[in-house]
């Protein structure tokens, strides 16, 4: 777990520089996970949550794991679909990271709506009240969903297909929007596109919960745990420091080439679920002399929406902005069943 050059420089840059940072949907998994290294560089924060799928108890740990640095956030509770909340939230920012959205493609599926309130709706004031604002930069959270129907793998940034969900499609909007407001009124925007992002603080409930946690859940209750599709189902999983780590380099680049873009963020490498699970039976077995009753998975039929494999090129990133992930898969798990079997 060694950082880049480019990640280290940008650390120890902040270290001696005092920056405003907006985290939107500062209560959730990925946005506490920014919050908190934010606050340890020594940077002011504020952070906007409606709580619709955030969490106090995410804040509660910030703050009891950064101490003193806790005085520099600032919590503003409300919803960014109303202009008025997103006004309000990025006055006097230098950086913006985006990460409020209803995630979930089943979610999206059931009930389109929310989603479009929230993922574009959202996105949208944010844009207007960014370049109001004349904040430095917006980066923003983009999704692997949007490569849809396209099978090539690895999968590229200039080649995209047809949405399959109406969640996918909200991000896809999202990526045309930025792309208008920095050609239009000259905001200067970094979208990234996350691929199955894991780690402490994501929620293992509720019929919407990612498969990771769900699934180590499940085996702390001895429950089965479910693999709709075949096992062979693959996807490049991604520990959430890797993603904290693209946010700020994305905030802080400096290279023209690197602006107004978008960029995958992933660990670059495929895992079947059917492994995934093998994964989490062995590493679960040791902490606490856990060993899951129910080792053998059972199946369920494909879900609308979900694609086969999913696997990112991670070149550009690491070109333009110097990104190198610190964590694969294995030891993004050995940190996440550790910290997860303290918290159960």
């Amino acid at each position: 777990m060694i950082d880049s050059p480019a990640w280290q420089n940008v650390k120890n840059a902040l270290n001696k520089q005092d920056y405003c940072w907006l985290v939107t949907g500062a209560a959730g998994f990925i946005g506490s996970h920014l919050v908190e290294k934010l606050l340890k560089l020594g940077q002011r924060v504020v952070g906007v949550d409606n709580f619709s799928t955030g969490h106090v108890a995410n804040l509660d740990e910030v703050k009891s794991t950064v101490g003193s640095s806790w005085k520099n956030f600032r919590l503003i509770e409300g919803d960014l679909s109303f202009i008025e909340v997103s006004t309000e939230a990025v006055r006097g920012v230098d950086f913006v990271l985006h990460q409020a959205a209803l995630g979930s493609v089943p979610r999206s599926i059931a009930d389109p709506l929310p989603t479009h309130q929230a993922n574009v709706n959202g996105m949208l004031n944010m844009l207007i009240a960014s370049e109001n604002a004349k904040a430095r930069r917006f980066v923003y959270a983009s999704s692997s969903s949007v490569y849809g129907d396209e099978a090539s793998l690895p999968k590229k940034e200039v080649l995209i297909g047809k949405p399959l969900s109406p969640y996918a499609a909200s991000k896809q909007i999202n990526e045309i929007y930025a792309h208008v407001f920095s050609s239009c009124y000259k905001l200067e925007t970094i979208g990234l596109r996350y691929f199955n992002v894991f780690g402490p603080r994501q929620d293992p409930d509720g019929p919407y919960a990612a498969v990771i946690p769900k699934w180590l859940s499940a085996m702390i209750s001895e429950t089965p745990c479910t693999i709709y599709g075949s096992g062979g189902i693959s996807r490049d999983f991604c520990y959430v420091d890797n993603v904290v780590q693209a946010n700020i380099l994305g905030a802080l680049t400096q290279s023209p080439e690197s602006i107004n873009r978008v960029y995958n963020v992933a660990f670059g490498k495929e895992t079947t679920l059917a492994d995934l699970h093998s994964m989490l039976v062995g590493e679960l077995s040791k902490h606490k002399g856990h060993t899951p009753i129910h080792s053998e998975p059972t199946y369920g039929h494909p879900r609308p929406g979900d694609i086969e494999h999913s696997l990112a090129d991670i070149s550009l990133a690491q070109k333009l902005l110097g990104y190198q992930p610190t964590h694969s898969l294995a030891q993004g798990m050995m940190e996440y069943v550790g910290w997860y079997t303290h918290h159960e």
